[in-house]
């Protein structure tokens, strides 16, 4: 079964609608601009347990949800 998302605007929905987002943090270590910006890009959190994530209904409301989401089952918790 796949992932799905309770959007308080169109329901429960499947995570195909949706796109991730997550505002990266850049360690101040990392200094060079362009390792900065692959830091940026690429090194993103992926916490075990129970994690807050930002999601947009890219294919129904068009609005950004906030979701906390168990990343051991990808149990949606609220």
């Amino acid at each position: 079964m796949s992932l799905r998302i309770e959007c308080p605007h169109c329901g429960r929905r499947p995570v195909e609608e949706f796109s991730y987002g997550e505002i990266p943090t850049v360690p101040d270590s990392v200094t060079g601009e362009d390792a900065r910006d692959l830091d940026r890009a690429f090194m993103l959190d992926n916490p075990e347990g129970p994690s807050t994530e930002r999601w947009f209904h890219t294919f129904g409301c068009r609005r950004w949800l906030t979701v906390t989401r168990d990343t051991r089952t990808d149990e949606v918790l609220s």
